[in-house]
């Protein structure tokens, strides 16, 4: 079941997040109308922030992703939660993902790979 749960919530991220999130970058694989792409991109704020509530509200257990114990999900939402400021989203209004987030950054091996 565990990891069924672990499952759900990648594949949150990769089929939903992740997609909401390449509209505002890569929109002409959707759309040829510079147009559409535009509208695209003027909603990747709304649809990121509303996928970040859904994060927090529904899917985050606490203090990781899937409760006590760190798994892949926190190194998948630690690279969408990177991409938030560029998406025109604040984490702060996301308090669980912002103290994920800054614990993601005080890990030895997170800041290894980050230099």
């Amino acid at each position: 079941y565990e990891f069924a749960r672990l499952q759900a919530f990648n594949a949150y991220l990769s089929s939903t997040v992740h997609v909401n999130h390449a509209h505002g970058r890569r929109g002409a694989r959707w759309a040829s109308e510079q147009s559409s792409i535009d509208d695209m991109k003027a909603k990747v704020p709304e649809t990121m922030a509303a996928a970040m509530r859904i994060i927090e509200l529904d899917y985050f257990e606490g203090p990781w992703v899937m409760g006590e114990q760190y798994t892949v999900a926190d190194a998948y939402l630690f690279t969408i939660e990177g991409g938030l400021q560029g998406d025109g989203v604040d984490i702060a209004d996301f308090p669980a993902l912002a103290d994920h987030h800054q614990r993601m950054l005080d890990r030895a091996s997170v800041q290894r790979a980050l230099a």
